[in-house]
């Protein structure tokens, strides 16, 4: 076999799942869906070659895996439900190429029931092989924390869910090379779910403290200090921050489009995290106001416009809609991100600034939207004619902050 391992979807998904088989030795073969997130660096590229890693052009390749886990994403549709245009892609072809005995493993983010109700009609009826009896079927919650040094592959434990008994039990034999861990969930809805729950988990809290930063400012409150003296609770609290807005590649779901009703709360936290791009604009024009200028005019720069700290993507960054709207307002809009040489609103490109602090000084206002490594924030505060952080990274009282 020329590998061992078929990733099916090189994204978000996908790509740090073969990273992390190819690093415990895993012989593993990469199929690209469409325009992936991320691409590797020639060093990264470089470094899996060597530990065997290929990519596979050939889909007559994804017949000759052991394990063949499909990791293609399912971004929204315009009815607001999961568009799963891609693993019905990536199904069709390996299902061309399914083998007896092959293990087949949905990581793809999905609402309960698609792996048995979409995925495996696809496959059986594509292959001539009925899952159960001929290839196991499970699925897997991605687990991925981009850019993270701390939660490793190999640290995080991994749920899994089979058709069967049998399928789980082959699953958690791939998962269990790649990591310390792994839980095995009753069946496929059970660990569907759990994607369900841990990603509408993050969205709710996110939503929550977003709400109590807009009433912390009404009311004159300093909300960064009450979260660092709740975080010392025990028990029953987990810090969370409030932000700009909610950006990545786990969006909330409601279950838009798939069930005869809706998670109302999550649907609400979506509707309050929507929001925080026109209240830090809100909040922009107000500080300009109270400074004599007007938004109209004025010159804005955005320090930080991925999604994340330290990582160069920007999947749905708030960042966009915030410059969109600031343009809207008439003011002239520059960036600065280490991680971003290049960056286009409206279809056309934002003027990125070369020098951050002379750009800070030029600016009208400064607002702070990601927190890079590398921004020197007192040193930026100095040098800022009017600083907006909406991260409360900046020492007390060296900025206005969300």
């Amino acid at each position: 076999m020329p590998a061992d391992l078929a990733v099916i979807g090189l994204g978000p998904y996908g790509l740090p799942l073969a990273q992390a088989a190819v690093a415990v030795g895993v012989r593993t073969a990469g199929y690209s869906t469409g325009p992936e997130a991320g691409p590797l660096s020639a060093a990264e590229l470089r470094r899996m070659h060597s530990g065997g890693f290929r990519l596979a052009t050939d889909p007559a390749q994804l017949g000759r895996v052991r394990t063949a886990v499909i990791c293609a994403p399912t971004p929204r549709g315009a009815d607001g439900g999961l568009d799963l245009g891609q693993v019905e892609a990536a199904a069709r072809t390996l299902a061309a190429h399914l083998r007896p005995h092959t293990t087949v493993i949905l990581e793809s983010p999905v609402l309960p029931g698609t792996t048995e109700e979409f995925l495996r009609p696809l496959l059986e009826d594509g292959s001539g092989l009925r899952a159960g009896r001929d290839f196991h079927l499970a699925y897997s919650p991605s687990r991925v924390d981009p850019g993270s040094r701390a939660h490793t592959p190999a640290g995080t434990p991994k749920v899994i869910g089979g058709l069967t008994p049998a399928c789980t039990e082959s699953a958690a034999a791939f998962y269990g090379r790649l990591t310390d861990k792994v839980v095995r969930a009753r069946g496929l809805r059970e660990a569907e779910t759990v994607q369900l729950l841990e990603t509408n988990y993050r969205h709710v809290n996110i939503a929550l403290v977003n709400e109590m930063a807009v009433l912390c400012h009404e009311l004159g409150v300093d909300l960064w200090d009450v979260i660092r003296c709740a975080e010392t609770k025990p028990f029953g609290f987990q810090a969370f921050r409030p932000g700009p807005g909610v950006g990545g590649h786990g969006a909330a779901q409601d279950l838009t489009g798939h069930a005869t009703r809706t998670l109302r709360m999550v649907e609400l936290a979506q509707q309050v995290n929507s929001r925080m791009p026109r209240y830090v604009v809100q909040r922009a024009a107000t500080l300009l106001n109270e400074h004599g200028k007007s938004a109209r005019g004025a010159r804005v720069l955005l320090l930080g416009v991925t999604y994340k700290p330290d990582l160069a993507d920007l999947q749905g960054t708030p960042a966009r809609e915030i410059a969109v709207r600031l343009m809207e307002f008439g003011a002239s809009v520059s960036y600065h991100d280490p991680y971003v040489p290049a960056w286009n609103v409206l279809d056309r490109p934002v003027p990125r600034a070369d020098s951050l602090y002379e750009a800070a000084a030029d600016a009208d206002l400064t607002i702070l939207l990601q927190h890079h490594r590398t921004y020197d924030l007192q040193g930026l505060s100095v040098k800022a004619q009017l600083l907006l952080d909406t991260r409360g990274a900046t020492p007390t009282g060296a900025a206005h902050r969300l």
